[in-house]
Formats: C-alpha cells, structure tokens, sequence
C-alpha cells in the first residue's frame, strides 16, 4: 500500500488504535480522489487490486465517514473520497439473546464492531431482482450488508405479527416483506 498518497498514510498511522476515531469531529480543508473502492462482496480494493492486509482494511473502515452518497476517508488534515459500490460493511455473525418479543439480535460485522438490532439499528429489507437482502444501521449512515450463513439464520428465526412475516429483537418487529 505505500503507492497510497503519503499524507493520508501518515495521518492513518497517527489515528490507528482500538477505539473508533472522532471522524465527525475533523473538518479538513483538503479534499480529492483515491482510487479505492469496496465491493458488494466486501473486497477492499485500490487501483483495482485487492488489499489483502486485513489491519489495513480495518484501517480505514474506521476512519469512514459518509456524506450524503458519497464516502470517505477523513483525517484531520485531509478526507479522500472513495466508491463504496453497496454498503461499507459485511455482516458476519449474530448472536440470538432469549426468545420472541424479547429477544435481542447482536450481529458482527466483518470490521469486529457489533451492534444490537434496535430502533437505532434497524434492520431492513431491499427487494431487487427478485433477491431479498437484509441491511443493518451499523454508525454513523452506514449500512452492513448481512452475508448468506447469516441471513439463512434471521430466516429461521421470522415470526407471524398480525400477517406481517418479520423478527423481533429489543421489543421491536422488524417487517421483512415488502
């Protein structure tokens, strides 16, 4: 990755830590393009190859930020933007807490955030070409995308409410037919 523009390699060094960076907070002056984009699938790529170095990835998954449709990567001193061809986020695991109403869903993102499904956190449904996909509110307006083993378990665990197929988790229902 050191074909990266050198400034925004050198701030992402200075915010790298565990903790999510106040990314709302930083207002740089500079702006541009990187060629860097994130597949439907969740692949990361810059220049059209793949980045394989997963702490890289996870790098700057957490210093995105969106604005309106468009992403970027923001520094303190500089935000770049990039193309996110879906969602920024793949869903790679939930966590089923009690039963009916009651029940909580907490799902893991193949960043490591995890977040409860809830008011703050819906879940929803996107019908197209005749594929149902389900998407998770994860921070900030952005969305992850939940993958095939997970969506065959939200699937098992749909529920009848007053002929409205959906699930429950947080006292909430969430309607997955459209």
């Amino acid at each position: 990755m050191q074909d990266l523009p050198y400034s925004l390699m050198t701030e992402l060094e200075k915010v790298a830590r565990k903790d999510l960076p106040p990314v709302a907070l930083w207002q740089p002056e500079v702006e541009k393009d990187i060629d860097m984009e994130v597949l439907p699938d969740g692949t990361w790529n810059y220049m059209g190859t793949p980045i394989l170095r997963r702490r890289l990835i996870h790098l700057f998954a957490s210093v995105l930020r969106k604005e309106g449709d468009d992403y970027y990567l923001v520094t303190p001193l500089e935000k770049c933007r990039i193309r996110v061809l879906d969602v920024p986020f793949q869903i790679i695991l939930m966590n089923v807490i009690g039963e009916g109403a009651s029940q909580s869903l907490e799902i893991t993102t193949d960043m490591g955030e995890t977040v409860v499904v809830d008011s703050e956190h819906p879940l929803r449904m996107v019908h197209r070409n005749d594929e149902s996909i389900p998407y998770v509110m994860i921070r900030a307006g952005m969305e992850g995308r939940m993958n095939r083993n997970v969506y065959y378990q939200l699937a098992g665990l749909l529920t009848d409410r007053e002929g409205e197929l959906g699930v429950w988790s947080r006292n909430h229902f969430f309607e997955v037919e459209g």
